[in-house]
């Protein structure tokens, strides 16, 4: 709760205008503050008089100890009849194995769908201790309703400590909604996960353009709430040594709660075609490559490496390309095994979509481009017109 000390309020309004939402108003000399209020502390840390303060309810060690369990949303995806869990989840489950183990709680993923469900024994493999399954035929397509009231009634039951989501369409729609209805912290497009002294999840993430890091905590709110960028945590091989349950969740949902309906399903890629996501060589190209028509050169060596195109915001606004494929901190988070930048200068929004990929070629005219310093191989030069040459050596 925002609290105002009349006393110390001398009208100043510097907190009105500080407040980014509006919430504050001064009336008659005195801030007053309004229903939308979202505590972000704005007033408070401008305010010259120390006259605003936030007063949080303060919960007991005792109450948080009844939360534990590291708990993960297994996202599916459909590959012909079967719903399989998507790759994100397995990065997932390699840092929730970490943050389970510093805080020696079990590890569980949370799948739902209909009875398409498949694959889930391999989530154990790859770290969990436990799966819940929840099928519902009204799970057989994502709406947020029905998500949200599921993983909500599941949180309510299990009172898990830790609750993550990948950062991906729906995971970036779910999560708050999750939060909202909970009323829980959530902290979105983490890069970064670890358990401090007190047992806390510390949640790192990109802020102000990506040009600081912000470490966040929520102390007062459990389970802890994170969505997570996609391909930044790595994940190694399956152990299929490893033992643990696949549980069904009782799943109680009703048509009338849900206020959309999936009425068909339009693909953004051909049957068959590598999203930029899961792809281990991305040719990546930028406004430096000029003109549309010379995508073709990017298109063809994509093709001659066996890789994918992608591109950075700059084209995906010239409608050069489709949003699907764009690259950065308003598009996708991509790791690739190879990422080829051309005539891309490497704005910090660009850099924080790609630099987990293991090898980055730059081709570029400006030699003091940012894109130089991350990259592990640097071609100073007319991209129009290496890229022909690398192309024939290629295909010879």
């Amino acid at each position: 709760m925002l609290r105002i000390d009349r006393e110390k309020c001398t009208g100043c309004k510097i907190c009105e205008k500080m407040c980014p939402f509006s919430a504050i108003v001064v009336l008659n000399k005195v801030a007053q503050v309004q229903d939308n209020c979202t505590l972000c502390g704005a007033c408070v840390n401008s305010c010259p008089e120390g006259a605003v303060s936030i007063e949080r309810r303060q919960v007991s060690r005792e109450e948080l100890d009844k939360y534990t369990g590291v708990f993960i949303w297994g996202e599916c995806e459909e590959k012909g009849e079967r719903l399989v869990p998507k790759k994100v989840v397995k990065e997932l489950l390699s840092q929730g194995r970490n943050l389970a183990t510093k805080l020696n709680q079990d590890l569980t993923v949370a799948v739902l769908g209909d009875g398409r469900l498949a694959e889930l024994e391999t989530l154990i493999a790859y770290g969990a201790d436990r799966v819940m399954r929840c099928q519902h035929k009204l799970l057989s397509h994502y709406t947020t309703d029905s998500f949200t009231t599921v993983i909500s009634a599941l949180i309510s039951k299990e009172k898990p400590s830790v609750f993550l989501f990948g950062a991906t369409a729906h995971g970036r729609g779910l999560a708050p909604r999750v939060a909202a209805r909970l009323h829980l912290g959530l902290t979105a497009d983490c890069t970064g996960l670890d358990i401090n002294e007190e047992g806390q999840m510390v949640q790192t993430r990109p802020a102000f353009g990506g040009n600081i890091m912000a470490s966040i905590v929520s102390p007062y709110t459990r389970p802890q709430m994170a969505t997570v960028r996609p391909n930044v945590f790595s994940f190694g091989e399956p152990d299929n040594s490893r033992r643990g349950e696949v549980e069904d969740f009782g799943v109680v949902l009703l048509p009338a709660a849900i206020r959309t309906k999936v009425v068909g399903i339009e693909r953004l890629r051909d049957e068959g075609e590598v999203s930029i996501e899961d792809a281990d060589i991305i040719v990546s190209a930028g406004r430096g490559c000029q003109k549309k028509e010379n995508l073709e050169l990017i298109r063809e060596l994509a093709a001659s490496l066996g890789g994918v195109m992608a591109g950075s915001r700059a084209i995906v606004e010239l409608d050069w390309i489709p949003h699907t494929k764009q690259v950065g901190q308003s598009g996708l988070t991509v790791g690739p095994q190879l990422y080829i930048a051309v005539g891309i200068s490497g704005a910090i929004q660009h850099l924080v979509g790609m630099s987990s990929a293991k090898t980055i070629i730059a081709i570029n005219k400006d030699r003091d481009a940012p894109i130089f310093k991350v990259a592990d191989l640097g071609i100073v030069g007319d991209a129009m017109e290496i890229l022909p040459i690398l192309i024939r050596e290629l295909k010879k």
